[in-house]
């Protein structure tokens, strides 16, 4: 699944005009190194907000921060205003608050004057499908004073403060792919192949959309969806659920990087009709391409920066099982463990009597089925949504993390799932195998 939140915000209430000077270094800080998680091709980074942390997606695809969930943690808020959001998804506008004078902060890097839009609404909030707590979305207000590289190796951003110092070693070792920044978002031109038809698409460099690439077929004549494809869900956004088709498409280029035969997303135009697009845009570059490099994006300098990574030939997967699957809470899970209090006593024989064994309890996720694919090998099997996993291939669910889960529903054609699922309190078991539909 591919995660996506593309908003627009309108105001209903405007009380002030806000003058945010944005994100600026500590004195003496030359640069800042924030590690993050990566999930599903997503970068999640540790943000304080008035003084609490909390865990934001990095987005060059949204220009505003956004918070949807604080996990009952408290945030204090002031200077508050109703607004309206309209975005990806084929629902109306919902309503959220907009708060200014907010401090976000790093160590060594912070913005004294930030605005957030706040839509508490537990309809947006993904972390249930990235597997752990994320709190809201923060990109153009990160990216647009200073050049931000994302080392999806490492996993660790780097925010320089001076680009010149840094060009030297980007021209040397790096690919420079020109961008422009339009209504506070980034694009690229770049080369797509579908069946023998090669085309010029400009693209938004999308770090916060899970998938390698998305083509709008309305935006252009060029865009023919290939005869061999699929319906899917492509994920949520704040107009609600985003479906479409998925295909694999003949070429991809970009700064002179050949990609061949990768999946490519097809929104439907009803999932895509509330969004402002700029002109000549037909799609978006998401994660699934952007993981196989460093990337740095440099705005003020209007450039894009490549370097290889070891992710680079990795093919080009989907989840073959047709199962989205996510975070449904935790339970107390009972589990027989060693002592570590080593025993002095003795058999009969003279031979030693191993440790003693006692139960602990532990906290522990749980897994449910959020969607299921019509025509999929999961569905024909007869799992469906709102079915809780107990096993995955004789395995407790809730020893696997949902990334590991999602690794295996996509690894290999040909694989056999052993599905055992809780369904109104009863246990099913379901065995299916995968197969691809491309």
């Amino acid at each position: 699944m591919g995660t996506r939140l593309f908003f627009n915000v309108f105001l209903v209430l405007v009380s002030a005009v806000c003058h945010a000077q944005g994100f600026r270094f500590e004195s003496g800080r030359q640069k800042i190194v924030v590690p993050f998680q990566h999930i599903n091709n997503l970068v999640i980074i540790p943000v304080e907000v008035n003084g609490v942390m909390l865990n934001f997606l990095l987005d060059s695809g949204v220009d505003e921060t956004i918070l949807f969930s604080l996990d009952e943690r408290e945030v204090s808020f002031d200077n508050l205003e109703k607004v309206r959001f309209r975005g990806l998804g084929s629902a109306e506008p919902i309503e959220g608050l907009r708060s200014g004078g907010n401090t976000l902060a790093f160590d060594g890097f912070k913005d004294a004057d930030h605005d957030i839009y706040i839509v508490l609404d537990q309809d947006l909030n993904f972390s249930g499908s990235i597997g752990i707590p994320v709190n809201g979305v923060i990109g153009y207000n990160l990216f647009r004073n200073f050049p931000v590289e994302i080392s999806y190796a490492s996993k660790k951003i780097t925010i320089y403060r001076d680009a010149e110092r840094q060009k030297k070693k980007w021209k040397k070792q790096y690919t420079r792919v020109p961008i422009s920044i339009e209504l506070s978002k980034p694009y690229a031109m770049s080369s797509v192949t579908i069946g023998n038809h090669p085309f010029e698409a400009k693209l938004l460099i999308d770090v916060g959309n899970s998938d390698a690439l998305w083509l709008f077929a309305e935006r252009s004549e060029d865009v023919r969806i290939p005869q061999r494809n699929f319906v899917d869900y492509l994920g949520r956004g704040f107009s609600g659920e985003i479906h479409g088709r998925r295909a694999r498409i003949t070429e991809f280029r970009l700064g002179g990087y050949d990609f061949r035969y990768p999946i490519a997303a097809f929104p439907d135009t009803l999932s895509t009709r509330n969004i402002q697009m700029v002109r000549d845009r037909i799609g978006s570059i998401g994660g699934e391409i952007l993981r196989r490099f460093s990337v740095v994006l440099d705005y003020a300098g209007g450039a894009m920066y490549l370097k290889k990574s070891g992710f680079f030939d990795d093919p080009f997967q989907y989840n073959m099982s047709g199962l989205d699957i996510q975070h449904a809470g935790m339970t107390w899970v009972k589990e027989t463990v060693e002592s570590a209090q080593p025993t002095n006593l003795h058999d009969v024989n003279g031979d030693k009597i191993p440790n003693t064994f006692t139960f602990r309890f532990e906290l522990k996720p749980v897994y449910s089925i959020s969607n299921v694919r019509e025509g999929s090998p999961a569905y024909e099997s007869g799992v469906r949504p709102g079915d809780v996993i107990r096993t995955l291939n004789n395995r407790s669910g809730y020893r696997y993390t949902l990334q590991q889960i999602n690794n295996l529903l996509k690894s290999e054609e040909g694989r056999e799932i052993k599905l055992a699922v809780e369904r109104n309190g009863q246990e099913k078991i379901f065995v299916f195998t995968l197969k691809s539909m491309l």
